[in-house]
């Protein structure tokens, strides 16, 4: 009996060790819980829910592998699984903790993001600041899984020994791998220099291979431009560092916009010039800044008539020309029939 109590307790007291461990883990990550929307709640900083969001899972999982690998030691194992097992649980921690990080990551990220919005209508500082954050967040992303990946390497006594080899030839392994990955390289230090010299900008209005666009996302190898038929053009990096484009949004988002408007030569430019006036006063899209009307051209058939305007953006720049013209056209058909666009032709009677 007594035998049979003493085997039992030996296999009680370390399953009730481990059993604790894992209970306590669980209570502290339940009152971790609730703590994590009153720090939100006090940090104006932080957004409601953020750390909610993005500790929560890690936390839980990081927390119960420390309880398991506290209790290990107390357990009834043979000394070659207990190696086994704590190499595994030590693998497994690595992991989380890089996690972790990642999850600090993008706690920062929302919190910045949380004050520079690109939705406000004066976004340039906004737009300046998402485009940073968003490389410098996938470049600490790519170091924080490297260094996790190769600490979890380094972990096998055999790594270690091939890595002193590997150290030995690290001139010439540099040397082939650089003339390699050149092009990468390259693409790498291009996406660097747009996030700091900022030629573009999430949200940016560009002109790319003839066609108009926003800048959709920017990584760290291409560039997703969102073109206004709703297409998406994926573009390397290296284009915006090698080749010109347009940026309608560089300094400032509000933008001039042209109407041209081809009409007879017995057409009162006064009198347009006046219904421009009304019409743009009529007109929402227009920002109050810049109305004109010129002669810019004339042919042997028709003169050239340019209506010059100014709006906050290139979309109702794009809105406002398309009004302007719409209008102009019926204000010249109603009232200036005879100075449409017309083919003159004479005609000599012979005499008989």
């Amino acid at each position: 009996m007594l035998a049979i109590l003493e085997n039992w307790r030996q296999f009680a007291v370390p399953v009730g060790i481990l059993l604790s461990a894992v209970v306590a883990a669980l209570i502290v990550h339940y009152f971790l819980l609730k703590i994590l929307p009153r720090l939100s709640r006090t940090v104006t900083v932080i957004p409601e829910g953020a750390l909610t969001k993005h500790f929560c899972r890690p936390s839980r999982w990081l927390l119960l592998f420390v309880a398991i690998r506290f209790a290990l030691p107390f357990q009834s194992l043979t000394k070659q699984l207990a190696d086994v097992l704590g190499h595994f649980i030590g693998l497994v921690l690595i992991g989380l903790v890089s996690w972790l990080l990642i999850a600090i990551v993008y706690l920062l990220e929302d919190c910045v993001f949380a004050g520079f919005d690109v939705e406000e209508k004066d976004n340039l500082r906004a737009r300046k600041i998402h485009t940073q954050l968003r490389v410098v967040k996938r470049i600490a992303i790519i170091i924080v899984t490297i260094l996790a990946f190769g600490t979890m390497l380094m972990t096998f006594p055999r790594v270690r020994q091939l890595g002193a080899a590997i150290l030995a030839s690290a001139g010439i392994v540099g040397v082939v791998v650089g003339m390699a990955a050149q092009r990468t390289i390259a693409t790498f230090i291009a996406g660097l220099q747009i996030a700091f010299t900022q030629p573009i900008r999430v949200d940016d209005v560009v002109i790319v291979e003839n066609e108009w666009g926003r800048i959709e996302e920017i990584t760290l190898t291409y560039v997703v431009v969102r073109i206004w038929d709703l297409r998406r053009l994926i573009v390397p990096i290296t284009y915006f560092i090698e080749k010109p484009f347009q940026n309608w949004t560089r300094v400032k988002a509000d933008i001039l916009g042209t109407v041209y408007i081809y009409v007879d030569y017995t057409v009162s430019v006064d009198a347009v010039r006046e219904q421009l006036q009304k019409i743009l006063n009529n007109c929402e899209l227009w920002d109050k800044k810049v109305c004109g009307l010129q002669v810019t051209k004339t042919t042997e058939h028709t003169v050239e008539l340019r209506a010059l305007m100014s709006a906050a953006d290139a979309s109702k720049a794009w809105d406002l020309r398309c009004h302007v013209r719409e209008k102009l056209v019926e204000f010249i058909r109603d009232n200036f029939p005879n100075a449409l666009p017309k083919l003159r032709a004479e005609f000599d009677k012979q005499k008989s």
